[in-house]
């Protein structure tokens, strides 16, 4: 089957093809790992993966019985990969005139187009052959290199193969083509010719088989992003005038596009935390994530935090640690690994997280009504951390794990050896991690806030009074004056834990720290000992257990960075604090170009100067959400962004790095309306703002002509008393 050649292959952006990576990609719940040159290689950690299971464990392509050799790979979306490969010349013809391009595109399952041109004088006869098989390993399995799962069954018939899980048998998956294939076991195969100076094609599609029923069909090749498309149509779009960052916020765009699930109600879209490892609902790093990307898409956060209420503890279970109240902390549909197929509420962080992010959600312009239906279990997350959380009634939230299946640690920086004091000695648990009690600070003062929203005055008064008494216990237990900042954590005893890690740089951003410590704590997050010059290492490489290639222990993790950064912009007041979120961002930026534009998980923690560029930590996920929105959390701290949807207020008080030039963010979506923003430096445009709103407490109702489309211009730099009223009817200052 031919048609007349094309000899374009346009394509997305290089991969870095040093060493031979992974190329992976993702589309929600599936997720795809080959090399670059498409195949999936057998006896690897490579794949096709559905629902944390691996439905393809080989699926090689063969011209004649040759591997091919690599021209490219690029990855124009997170769900779209093409490798434009060639046939090595046969012996004694010095050049090959056959060109191989596999065009892929994840749906729930895996569509491929494989074309052959001939770009020489004679019609070329060949032997194509696809080699597929499936081992329905369990993802966590494949990810500890033990080896495949039990196997499956193949039967062949015409131009299609069906591979059953022994395990289970409603469990498969389904392989056919176009083309007139012959179906091997194992193996479909093709005898074409192609003319000269013409191409051949063939479609190929595998599709998972879940309780007996093939998946829904494979993305439409015709609109391969039309899910993408849909989301982007309601997302704000960022763009910047410095052309590196605008290529780092088109990648975080199309991640977290490709990360976020959809349920199919259209209300409880989430995120997943990222591939290839964990593709699925997590409740730390989904609802931070959700945190991060509010400027992008305000209604992430609402889905989250309904698909973990569904979720939310209602029991006592050792097994899964779940609890009353609790936040789950990961579900897994897989049947292997430690936690098998279940929801597993192992984390201290999420409960609290979750009630400050239902409060962010309001003030970003979420519906009153599903606000005010999820406050009871925002009161049954408080509820747990007064009682499961704060098992000795210390007034500090622990954890402990109920058996020796859960994790260890439960935090965010959760490895075994991730809590250890300047010694390296691991601390014991109970642990009351210092982060922590800062989100549970935040969550009460959230509770206020909601409280007062519903009129609810008592709520209000107690949860107030209980994170003033927070801050005030927190500041006596976990403050070293000896070193002038604050402990890691507090162990068994209620010892402090000394060791000095990025932590505290997440108690900037949740306020506990009052100003008069807070110019100690910015000089310790600025020691060159934590700071790599590429973003924080998670550990002083001052501390005994300090090691930059370690997950927790001193490696560089973006969303951990920015984090930081936002919290010194909250702190932007004291000497120092916005010197130092410059230049943290700074160094996150230039390390998110160094890796394409894509910042991933985690990156080791050498120093910049010592090789000049950001050393990859193995088995990083890229994409990572929360890694992905950390850009966004940037620009959010450098605008201070912060809206008041309810109230009808919006704060902007940009100070933006100066290479990134001028900053717009088009469309972006406050509850029932739409305003564009333009920053650069001190100045900012606003336009959309109607007439019954404030800017920065200002009234914007000077746009007598057109109160639907007004435009206001602010440089920060004046007092806001300059302001005067421009003949267009525009706010500006004076000289403008």
């Amino acid at each position: 089957m031919t048609a007349a050649a094309s000899q374009t292959f346009a394509a997305g952006p290089p991969i870095e093809m040093g060493g031979q990576p992974t190329i992976t990609l993702v589309e929600a719940k599936t997720f795809c790992l080959s090399d670059p040159l498409g195949d999936i290689q057998p006896g690897s950690a490579q794949g096709l993966f559905y629902r944390d299971a691996r439905v393809i464990s080989r699926w090689e392509l063969r011209v004649e019985g040759q591997h091919m050799e690599r021209l490219s790979a690029s990855t124009p979306e997170a769900f779209t990969a093409r490798f434009v490969l060639r046939v090595p010349p046969r012996q004694g013809v010095a050049d090959s005139t056959l060109l191989v391009v596999r065009d892929r595109v994840l749906g729930e399952g895996l569509s491929e187009t494989i074309t052959v041109h001939n770009l020489g004088h004679e019609d070329t006869a060949l032997g194509l052959t696809l080699h597929a098989e499936a081992d329905f390993a369990d993802l966590f399995a494949v990810k500890s290199g033990l080896g495949h799962g039990g196997g499956g069954e193949v039967t062949a018939s015409g131009a299609e193969l069906r591979f059953t899980d022994h395990a289970d048998p409603g469990r498969g998956i389904i392989v056919s083509a176009t083309g007139d294939p012959v179906a091997l076991r194992g193996a479909l195969s093709w005898r074409i010719v192609v003319p000269a100076h013409d191409h051949w094609s063939t479609q190929v599609r595998a599709q998972p088989v879940a309780g007996h029923r093939r998946a829904s069909a494979v993305r439409d090749d015709r609109d391969p992003g039309g899910r993408m498309t849909a989301w982007r149509a309601t997302a704000t779009s960022l763009t910047c005038t410095d052309p590196g960052m605008t290529h780092i916020l088109r990648n975080t765009e199309n991640d977290l596009g490709a990360l976020r699930i959809d349920e199919g109600d259209g209300r409880s879209a989430y995120v997943a935390a990222g591939a290839p490892w964990f593709m699925t609902l997590f409740g730390r790093d989904s609802l931070l994530t959700s945190w991060m990307a509010l400027p992008l898409d305000s209604t992430l956060g609402l889905g989250t935090l309904r698909q973990l209420a569904k979720l939310q503890g209602k029991t006592v279970n050792p097994i899964t640690e779940e609890e009353p109240g609790r936040i789950m902390h990961e579900m897994r549909r897989g049947t292997a690994g430690e936690l098998g197929g279940c929801v597993h509420y192992g984390s201290v962080d999420a409960t609290p997280l979750f009630v400050m992010l239902l409060a962010e959600c309001r003030r970003w312009g979420a519906d009153e009504s599903a606000v005010r239906a999820l406050v009871p279990a925002a009161d049954a997350a408080l509820d747990w951390i007064d009682h499961f959380g704060d098992g000795d009634r210390d007034g500090f939230v622990e954890y402990r794990r109920k058996t020796d299946r859960g994790p260890l640690n439960q935090g965010w920086k959760d490895s075994t050896e991730a809590i250890t004091d300047a010694l390296g000695r691991v601390a014991e648990p109970p642990i009351a991690l210092c982060e922590v009690q800062g989100y549970v600070y935040a969550a009460w003062l959230a509770r206020a806030e909601l409280a007062v929203a519903c009129g609810d005055l008592h709520t209000a008064d107690r949860a107030t009074r209980k994170a003033r008494q927070l801050k005030q216990r927190f500041d006596q237990a976990f403050w070293l004056p000896d070193q002038g900042r604050y402990a890691l954590a507090l162990d068994h005893r209620k010892r402090p834990v000394d060791g000095l890690t990025s932590n505290i740089g997440h108690c900037l951003w949740t306020g506990i720290v009052p100003d008069e410590r807070a110019a100690q704590v910015i000089e310790h997050l600025a020691d060159p000992q934590l700071d790599s010059g590429f973003g924080l290492r998670t550990q002083s490489s001052r501390m005994v257990g300090y090691n930059p290639m370690s997950y927790h222990n001193g490696s560089v993790w973006p969303h951990d960075t920015a984090l930081a950064v936002a919290g010194l912009m909250r702190y932007q007041h004291v000497p120092g604090a916005r010197e130092l979120a410059e230049r943290l961002a700074e160094g996150l930026i230039d390390a998110a170009l160094h890796f394409q534009g894509r910042l991933p998980e985690l990156f080791c923690g050498f120093p910049r100067e010592r090789f000049g560029s950001p050393v990859p930590y193995l088995t990083a996920c890229s994409p990572s959400a929360w890694a992905s929105a950390a850009p966004l959390m940037l620009i959010r701290s450098f605008l201070d962004l912060s809206p008041d949807v309810p109230s009808r207020m919006l704060h902007l008080d940009p100070h933006l790095p100066q290479r990134w030039g001028r900053l717009r963010l088009n469309d972006l979506r406050l509850g029932p309306i739409t305003v564009t923003v333009e920053a650069e430096g001190d100045t900012m445009r606003v336009e959309g703002l109607p007439a019954n709103w404030t800017l920065n407490g200002e009234p914007s109702d000077a746009a007598e002509l057109d109160p639907a489309r007004m435009s206001i211009a602010i440089d920060r730099r004046e007092p806001v008393d300059a302001l005067s009223v421009g003949s267009d009817g525009s706010h500006g200052t004076k000289g403008d």
